[in-house]
């Protein structure tokens, strides 16, 4: 009676992660990313109009008020970006994976890293169109009365849009559809917004909520706002709020990385 060998089956190994962040693989996803959205100017339309709209029609809410306009207006001029940012990347990444494409692209020599990275570039390129044109819009179409720079107004829109791409790079991978993508909007942005001092000023706050408001990233956005607002100088207070938005998109786009998935199951 002969043996008979078998030979194992193997099963196919997935594709090994990228160990580092590659420039070329970055800008290559960044690339297919402004090519799409290209093809979709409801989507470019909705990212740079709809800020500048809120703005406009802000300032003519308080047309009988100029001075409530300048109090609030730079604020809503970093939170506004941010909200249009959060949305429309979190739809953007959640429909890359839910139609197969993030899984097609991870099989390739594409780290998640490099992935995360393409779309901050792409939409961040996005956000600084957007922020020009809402700054531009505010202090020198609408008149909103500011004494530091207009130039710092920029850099904490743009700031605050590239924390909304990043927050909303984040929560799509938690979403298991386009529905549960907006639902994550009073979660993460509301919250936020109330406890940002745009309504009141923190340390009037009970000591509970004033302390939850020390550690959310809005906070130092809109008191990065109100330091140009009130001061002709870069303060200190300045350059901490804006390094800790920064610190905060940075830290968010690392976490986005590490929780990306293939795919909606």
């Amino acid at each position: 009676m002969s043996a008979t060998t078998t030979t194992p089956r193997t099963s196919p190994t997935a594709p090994s992660e990228p160990s580092a962040i590659s420039l070329a693989r970055t800008t290559a996803t960044a690339t297919r990313v402004l090519r799409q959205l290209r093809h979709d100017p409801r989507t470019i339309a909705l990212m740079l109009l709809i800020p500048c709209v809120m703005l406009l029609l802000l300032r003519y809410v308080f047309d009988g008020s100029p001075h409530t306009f300048d109090s609030i207006g730079a604020s809503l001029l970093g939170i506004f970006p941010l909200i249009t940012m959060f949305l429309v990347t979190s739809i953007a990444t959640l429909r890359e994976r839910t139609s197969g494409t993030l899984e097609r692209l991870l099989a390739m020599p594409l780290g998640k890293a490099d992935l995360i990275a393409g779309y901050a570039l792409a939409f961040g390129a996005i956000a600084i169109v957007q922020s020009v044109l809402a700054t531009g819009l505010a202090v020198w179409a609408l008149g909103l009365d500011v004494t530091g720079s207009a130039w710092l107004l920029l850099l904490v829109a743009l700031l605050d849009a590239l924390l909304g791409t990043a927050l909303g790079l984040f929560v799509s991978a938690f979403a298991s559809s386009e529905f549960q993508a907006v639902q994550f909007m009073p979660a993460v942005i509301f919250p936020q917004l109330l406890l940002c001092g745009l309504f009141t000023p923190r340390p009037d706050m009970h000591p509970v909520l004033e302390g939850i408001s020390n550690v959310l990233p809005m906070s130092y956005a809109v008191d990065g706002m109100n330091e140009v607002l009130k001061h002709t100088d870069v303060t200190a207070d300045f350059v901490r709020d804006a390094l800790i938005v920064a610190a905060c998109a940075l830290l968010v786009l690392t976490l986005g990385a590490a929780t990306l998935r293939r795919r909606t199951v």
